[in-house]
């Protein structure tokens, strides 16, 4: 598999209630050019959604986020899930994600998290709370001490914004929310967030 960063400009982060939702939404996602899915282990329906989503959507790469623990490691694995995202790191969860045996992206937010992850030879990040965090100007700085680094930007993103982080050169994709409105999901409009992802497939240095 192609390193998570380069799968597409854009990884939703999907939030899932109902799993009964989560192939639809996934076959929406796909079809608007947006194969790799992070649905976060935020909900008890999450790791069913994994499950669902990885035998009954072959297109889609899907992965799990909001993993916290050596635990969730393993349950998400277990569930499907073909690439993890934290939104932070410990030694343990580092370890556990590393055994997992699938690409993952431990989230980080100061300097000093990232040269700690590059000393263990990691060097796919993500950039977590990307807004609260400093945004386009905080990873702008990191990129002359440690161009090594290349980041997935998630928290607080939109489509107005997500162009900016696109432009710079150690940002491989950015994480968003905005192509699933929380509207359209209730009503189960699957074709509005089709044409929504298609919209967030084609950004990339500000071109839509």
């Amino acid at each position: 598999m192609p390193s998570v960063l380069d799968l597409a400009p854009v990884v939703p982060v999907v939030v899932v209630e109902d799993a009964a939702d989560a192939v639809p939404l996934a076959r929406a996602l796909v079809a608007g050019g947006l194969p790799a899915i992070e649905v976060t282990l935020r909900t008890p329906a999450a790791l069913d959604a994994i499950r669902a989503i990885a035998s009954e959507v072959p297109d889609a790469i899907v992965g799990a986020g909001t993993v916290v623990s050596p635990q969730s490691v393993d349950a998400a694995v277990a569930a499907g899930a073909r690439f993890l995202v934290s939104p932070g790191w410990t030694d343990r969860l580092l370890e556990a994600m590393q055994q997992s045996g699938v690409p993952f992206l431990p989230g980080v937010s100061t300097a000093s998290e990232v040269v700690a992850l590059l000393e263990r030879g990691l060097s796919e990040l993500k950039f977590f709370p990307a807004q609260a965090a400093g945004g386009t100007a905080y990873l702008k700085s990191l990129a002359g001490p440690l161009p090594q680094a290349r980041f997935c930007p998630t928290g607080g993103i939109s489509r107005a914004s997500a162009p900016s982080y696109l432009a710079l050169a150690n940002v491989g994709c950015v994480g968003g929310t905005w192509m699933l409105p929380p509207d359209a999901v209730a009503a189960r409009d699957w074709t509005r967030v089709e044409t929504l992802a298609r919209g967030a497939a084609r950004l990339r240095d500000g071109v839509a």
